[in-house]
């Protein structure tokens, strides 16, 4: 049974008139207490341990290795992709090969790496921010990686046999439907989709619980770091964007296997319909994928500024009118569909508007880095190196609001060099120096300081050196997703320029990869707060211990390591002495603005069901691509069998020992 507490006049915490009055105090390290703290919160070993670990901390790097092996997947995609288009009239590729390869690097960096890797920073991260040992729901967590990764091999599966999707990522009807693409393509990436919206959904739940219900005592809603604001934002968001998708993508199977004409437009159907449905969902997502990745720099700028963020409350506003504007910005990838003036008139205003909160952030990080003392370490660079990047894309995005602008830009290379500013150039660049960053709270050593530099350097000039030449190919007229080109049409130096930068961006990616092999194996011990950050996760060892925060802290300002320096007129933070809550695996509950603990939450153990639920589901989804209806009948049914054992009752001494099913 949950149990309530409170707050004191002081603000410390202050049970009730509970059943079991939660002990306050202080646990060393190498104690008996801490002992058995660690016995009950840490994995089994093994396979089996491994398979049912449901600890945020591995959860999160299970997300971060998954998708940026994605992310070289695409990679090499993409730089086949350029060679196919250094030269004109090239045959490396025939067109349907090209159709399949360009459609995959799409799905593949924008659903599979872009949100996913990003999801992998904050379930790692966020227990920490938040003072909590764990997330509000750890098995809903396992699941949504499992559907996550067996979503990916959903989509890959048929790209061997040829048959992977191949109407490009944005999959426009009528092109997309049985009558023009009659193949398995199609069908593989509609119920893919469907498949990994589930995983999306289920994350964003947890993350918006876990933000008001699990936050330490003390820690008000005006307190929580960027990062916890930008995922929030990002998660309310997939809730809202994701089911127009779904819904695009289940009317789409209908149409192709069931022969219903949501999108046929000689039976009465609307083909606009589906760019609406996509587009309602594919603009919000575009800003799931980018403001959490601007938290990881408002968070981490600072700490190499040696200050606080100029302009949190700014800048914390300006992530959640991003977001809801975005909502309202849709129509600007449709200014060349024929739609009305007034509508044309009403989204234009709308997509310059989007460049206001934008331009908050980014003048808060200029103005961190101008009046701060900045320490040049590779995560700087590389936090810098965003800022530039995002002005960059963000000018590129600005004047394609234009309308007659834009009727001259859309289906040009132009978009694509925006595209990839915003969804390459301002996710890849936090989120390696994120890496950077939080390497040794992740791992307990630090990447090397030098290869750094050079896989800095090498990156931003490939990046650039790669893409930037695109806005002038698309201003030269040259249309996205051509397979080639002729020689008389001036694109040839502008082409073999981008393919060299691409290549140059891909040898300073190998460099990551070698640094991190390196720094994992051999880099050098990290103690608890190596680059003295001022957030809460650098107040525990590195890397943490299975149950995160031996006390449940006190949070009394938005720098609970920096107070002492800052001098400020708040209280101090209590990080050693808290709530021991050594009974089970238990955590604080907290009220959603104020967080004054409210509640003791009984945490689940290790369990094999979010994976199972996650085969299962799978296998229901490969009856349906096979048209199998027994393979789906038995997917279902087992699906069936294993959330009913999810859901079965736990006797309370088993709860508090951290068994589960």
């Amino acid at each position: 049974m949950n149990q309530p507490l409170s707050l004191d006049a002081s603000g410390r915490i202050s049970p009730g008139a509970l059943t079991r009055t939660p002990v306050i105090g202080k646990v060393e390290l190498g104690s008996e207490q801490e002992k058995a703290l660690r016995q009950l919160w840490q994995t089994s070993p093994g396979w089996i341990g491994w398979l049912s670990s449901v600890d945020h901390k591995e959860i999160g790097k299970r997300y971060l290795v998954t998708a940026f092996l994605f992310l070289l997947v695409g990679g090499v995609e993409a730089l086949v992709i350029r060679l196919q288009l250094a030269r004109p009239n090239q045959t490396l590729l025939t067109p349907e090969q090209y159709n399949q390869l360009f459609t995959m690097h799409g799905v593949t960096m924008i659903f599979l790496y872009a949100l996913p890797v990003l999801s992998g920073f904050s379930n790692f991260l966020w227990p920490l921010l938040l003072g909590s040992r764990d997330m509000a729901f750890p098995r809903l967590n396992a699941v949504s990686y499992w559907i996550f990764l067996l979503a990916g091999i959903f989509l890959y599966a048929s790209f061997p046999l040829g048959e992977a999707p191949n109407a490009g990522w944005f999959n426009y009807v009528p092109y997309a439907s049985l009558t023009y693409n009659p193949g398995p393509n199609i069908d593989v990436y509609a119920l893919g989709m469907i498949f990994l919206g589930l995983s999306t959904t289920v994350g964003s739940v947890n993350f918006i619980v876990s933000l008001f219900r699990t936050r330490a005592p003390g820690m008000s809603i005006n307190r929580v770091p960027i990062l916890v604001w930008g995922t929030l934002t990002a998660s309310v968001g997939n809730l809202l964007a994701v089911p127009a998708v779904s819904l695009a993508f289940l009317m789409l199977w209908l149409d192709r296997q069931f022969g219903t004409h949501f999108f046929d437009f000689t039976q009465g159907g609307k083909p606009l319909l589906w760019q609406h449905l996509f587009w309602m969902f594919g603009h919000p997502w575009v800003y799931a994928i980018v403001l959490p990745a601007m938290g990881i720099v408002s968070d981490g700028l600072p700490t190499f500024c040696r200050r606080p963020l100029v302009g949190y409350t700014a800048v914390a506003l300006s992530t959640i009118s991003t977001m809801i504007l975005g909502f309202g910005v849709w129509v600007h990838h449709m200014f060349a569909t024929g739609l009305p003036p007034l509508s044309l008139s009403f989204f234009g205003s709308a997509s310059f508007v989007i460049a206001i909160p934008s331009a908050v952030a980014v003048f808060a990080w200029i103005a961190t880095i101008w009046y701060g003392r900045p320490v040049f370490k590779t995560p700087f660079l590389f936090f810098a190196g965003f800022v530039f990047l995002f002005v960059v894309g963000g000018v590129s995005g600005f004047m394609t609001a234009a309308v007659p602008l834009d009727w001259q830009l859309t289906d040009t290379y132009f978009v694509v060099a925006h595209l990839h500013y915003v969804l390459l150039g301002i996710n890849v660049f936090p989120v390696v120096g994120g890496i950077y960053y939080w390497f040794p709270k992740f791992t307990g050593r630090l990447l090397s300081e030098r290869l750094g530099r050079w896989v800095f350097w090498t990156m931003f000039i490939g990046f650039n050196l790669g893409f930037f030449p695109m806005h002038i190919s698309g201003l030269l007229g040259m249309p996205r997703r051509v397979y080639t080109y002729g020689a008389d049409m001036g694109w040839n130096s502008l082409n073999m320029v981008t393919s060299v930068g691409s290549f140059v961006f891909a040898a300073g990616v190998v460099l990551f990869v070698i640094d991190v092999v390196i720094g994992y194996r051999k880099g050098p011990k990290a103690g608890p707060n190596p680059w003295d950050g001022a957030s809460l996760e650098w107040a525990v060892p590195s890397p943490p211990p299975p149950y995160n925060f031996a006390v449940i802290p006190v949070i009394a300002s938005r720098h609970p390591l920096w107070e002492g320096r800052l001098d400020t007129l708040a209280g101090r933070s209590s990080i050693d002495e808290g709530a021991l809550l050594h009974h089970g695996r238990e955590t604080l509950g907290s009220t959603m603005l104020d967080a004054v603990p409210n509640v003791i939450l009984h945490m689940p153990g290790d369990s094999l069901t979010p994976l199972f639920t996650a085969l299962t589901l799978a296998l229901a989804f490969v009856g349906l691509l096979l048209h199998s209806a027994t393979i789906a009948a038995l997917g279902t049914l087992a699906l069936g069998v294993t959330l009913a054992v999810w859901l079965w009752p736990v006797k309370r001494d088993a709860h508090a020992r951290g068994e589960h099913g």
